[in-house]
């Protein structure tokens, strides 16, 4: 019988459940061992042969950084954890794809590429039917995706990238297979997916013009200090300190390290009980979920 999206993560978790042993199939396991040395050995190159370009992958994020993307602004550099971070979210979504194949999922379109008015991109997989784009996330992050909330708070554009896949395939609905890689748990979200044409012909027009858009967010108050900080949406966005140059009198941002929290402060009347970094000049980069 033809296994349909909806029972996929209970499926997934049956190959671990069961009382007899699972034996996976040899032509899986190659193209996991594959796909997992290639993301490996992208990761570690030095000098790749990358040329900043508007792809389906960045149409969703905020209109200054994608402009700021394009034309090579100053950009934070990338910590050696960071970096790994993606990489574990690369290897967890070829993870992922062979766990369904190996529980009797029919997984095809694997990194097919799309386009749509010149705009091209790689989708994860079309599975039953379904397109759909496996996201690793925190435990936090993970709530957006098993409360189908994301459309209430999607910094990153997952939303507008999945429909540009979907779009592509004539695909109303289509889905996320969201990882909490701090514990495992996996969940199925479906979403109706948006007409992706508009998103790009603003795109095109904001890329053409000489000076950045205005910016996406705006500095937040820290409770009741006086001292302003970056929201989330900016504090995630590897040209911060570009973008924000100007805060604190001209001086820049500066970045302080909490127990639980870095924080980025525009402005400070009372000076934080955290540890500065860098002398205020971070090199924390972006580390959105994955």
């Amino acid at each position: 019988m033809e296994k349909k999206l909806d029972t996929l993560v209970g499926d997934i978790y049956d190959l671990f459940n069961g009382e007899e042993s699972h034996y996976p199939e040899d032509n899986n396991i190659r193209i996991l061992l594959n796909g997992i040395a290639k993301a490996v050995r992208l990761k570690m190159l030095k000098n790749k042969d990358w040329e900043p370009r508007l792809r389906m992958s960045n149409i969703g994020k905020p209109d200054r950084q994608v402009w700021y993307e394009l034309n090579k602004a100053p950009r934070e550099k990338w910590l050696p954890n960071t970096q790994i971070k993606f990489l574990l979210g690369d290897i967890i979504e070829e993870l992922f794809l062979f766990l369904a194949k190996e529980a009797g999922h029919k997984v095809e379109g694997e990194q097919k590429e799309i386009e749509i008015d010149g705009i091209r991109g790689r989708m994860d997989a079309i599975i039953d039917g379904v397109v759909v784009d496996v996201k690793s996330a925190s435990s936090f992050a993970f709530k957006k995706f098993r409360n189908n909330t994301l459309a209430e708070d999607d910094p990153f554009g997952y939303i507008d990238q999945i429909s540009g896949y979907a779009q592509s395939e004539g695909e109303e609905y289509p889905a996320f297979l969201a990882v909490d890689k701090q514990n495992g748990t996996a969940t199925i979200s479906r979403i109706k997916a948006k007409n992706v044409k508009p998103r790009i012909k603003k795109l095109k027009q904001l890329l053409d013009k000489d000076t950045p858009p205005e910016r996406c967010y705006e500095d937040v108050a820290e409770g009741v200090s006086g001292n302003r900080i970056l929201p989330i949406g900016c504090a995630y966005c590897g040209f911060k300190q570009h973008c924000w140059s100007d805060a604190n009198g001209g001086k820049g941002l500066r970045t302080f390290a909490f127990t639980h929290a870095i924080k980025h402060f525009t402005e400070v009347v009372r000076e934080p009980t955290g540890m500065e970094l860098n002398g205020g000049k971070s090199t924390i980069t972006t580390e959105q979920n994955r």
